[in-house]
């Protein structure tokens, strides 16, 4: 299953979360043809298959959900969650 949204959680040094919610598809949908012409172009510089490259892609994609990312350094944290 491609992840649908990603949440974004970033407490800053004063003590006060800033949350986002990214949705994927939209931006997928938006983004996608330069997506696809920067992916083409990485592709022929560096001599990869491009078929190759959609195809770890693609599982790439579909490992994602359920990823849960922390950092903390200090009085600041930041939380990225892929649903």
């Amino acid at each position: 299953m491609i992840p649908y949204l990603v949440t974004v959680r970033h407490r800053r040094s004063d003590g006060r979360w800033l949350r986002l919610y990214i949705p994927v598809l939209p931006i997928l949908l938006v983004l996608s043809p330069l997506l696809l012409l920067g992916g083409l172009a990485a592709c022929l510089a560096t001599r990869v298959s491009p078929v190759g490259a959609l195809r770890g892609t693609g599982r790439l994609l579909w490992a994602l959900p359920g990823t849960r990312i922390e950092f903390e350094q200090g009085r600041t944290a930041l939380l990225v969650s892929v649903r």
